[in-house]
């Protein structure tokens, strides 16, 4: 049998997995790497360097090669680079999540065009198989919800935080310092990498289109260690949740930001690197996926399931895998932020005088929110109090609201934090 020819782009700490593990496989044969730099050491054993080229086109371009592999990330020059390889005739297997979240719709009626296959498992949760099982076992069920830890820099940090009762400056400087967080770690706890994640996966779930534009996005580095220590009272822990749900008009609500879990719930208990997904349809009801959300290993197992499926469909037919295409035929109406409804965790710097619950009671009683727990823990040295509030369902913009009033009001000399709590 004809060996599988294979180029790959990319020979980082996930393209050094994939290569290591596709060496198991005597059908598959990886005939040529694009790298950045030809002279860099690398951790591999016995790398035939005759095979490594620093241009990339000398890859998507040779007429040997039959599946491409994209594990560099961004969007130039991947995109051109994916887009040649795929009118060169060429099957794509890539983890770039970024490119998809922005331009996945162009991406794939792109290859349809040419009858060729974009697989993108590494993209979305690492190590977690969680697209292919929402497009073949999962595709009888209508899923209306996804509630997911998507990012493992922030879900280290907001445990490290919680189990060390520690700030987020200090924990993120611990995990720029073990290799957890970037040097520049935006893209991380500003919430963009669980956005990019979250857009795709409920593009797939919902099998409409999700707009990264319209995904609200807040990252974690407002959280504060008191906000750790009162959700823990109040029976919570505080996570990065990519959310993304449809109402029961059919209107996708699609977002990233921090919330209180409940300390019985699943997703509660997913610590330090971990990722997780909740989904829940029908007929299944709630199920969850979790395990390693990146990795030289667990990323390259997801890499290397989806070249393996395309080679297996590669000799059999014209028309490789149709239930992994996109089918997408419209773009869902998205609810802006302001629309939603949510449960508020609340925390208020004020003033010691008589008259301050009273004050926010008024407040938010003016803006249809009920107070469902309140929380005051003595005086601090400087004779101030800090108030916590877990509300009731309410929307946002009355919260919104709300919070602006608090700002005018001489009891309330600061809002510490808002943050929102999952149903």
């Amino acid at each position: 049998m004809d060996k599988i020819k294979i180029g790959m782009i990319g020979l980082g700490t996930v393209g050094s997995g994939v290569l290591k593990t596709l060496a198991n496989f005597e059908q598959i044969e990886i005939i040529k790497i694009a790298v950045k730099n030809l002279n860099k050491q690398r951790n591999i054993d016995n790398l035939d360097k005759s095979i490594l080229t620093d241009n990339p086109y000398e890859i998507v371009n040779n007429p040997e090669i039959q599946i491409i592999i994209e594990v560099v990330g961004g969007i130039e020059p991947a995109f051109d680079l994916i887009k040649t390889a795929i009118k060169n005739g060429k099957h794509v297997v890539t983890a770039n999540k970024e490119l998809l979240a922005k331009h996945g719709e162009e991406l794939f009626l792109f290859a349809e065009q040419y009858n060729k296959v974009v697989l993108y498992e590494a993209a979305i949760a690492g190590g977690i198989p969680i697209i292919m099982p929402i497009k073949t076992i999962l595709t009888g069920n209508k899923i209306t919800k996804i509630a997911a830890i998507l990012n493992g820099t922030t879900n280290y940090i907001l445990t490290k935080m919680d189990v060390n009762q520690a700030s987020y400056e200090s924990i993120l400087k611990e995990a720029q310092e073990l290799g957890y967080a970037e040097g520049d770690p935006t893209g991380d706890v500003e919430g963009f990498d669980a956005a990019y994640k979250i857009a795709t996966l409920s593009t797939i779930a919902f099998n409409k289109r999700i707009n990264i534009q319209n995904i609200y996005r807040e990252g974690i580095s407002k959280i504060q260690a008191d906000d750790m220590k009162y959700a823990n009272e109040f029976g919570f822990k505080i996570k990065l949740i990519a959310l993304a749900q449809l109402d029961e008009k059919g209107n996708a609500d699609v977002r990233v930001h921090p919330m209180l879990v409940k300390k019985s719930k699943s997703l509660a208990h997913i610590d330090y690197v971990t990722n997780a997904i909740t989904i829940e349809g029908h007929p299944v009801g709630e199920i969850m996926f979790s395990g390693p959300g990146a990795g030289e290993f667990p990323t390259a197992s997801s890499v290397v399931g989806d070249v393996l499926a395309i080679a297996t469909e590669l000799t059999t037919t014209d028309y490789p895998l149709p239930m992994m295409r996109c089918h997408h035929e419209t773009t869902a109406k998205m609810l802006d932020i302001s629309e939603t409804s949510n449960k508020y965790y609340l925390s208020v710097n004020t003033k010691n005088k008589v008259g301050v619950i009273a004050s926010l009671g008024r407040i938010f009683a003016q803006n249809n929110i009920s107070i469902s727990s309140l929380l005051q823990k003595g005086l601090k040295a400087d004779n101030t109090a800090n108030i916590v509030v877990i509300t009731e369902q309410c929307l946002e913009k009355d919260m919104q609201n709300a919070i602006k009033s608090m700002k005018n009001d001489e009891c309330i000399n600061a809002i510490n934090s808002l943050i929102r709590v999952m149903e």
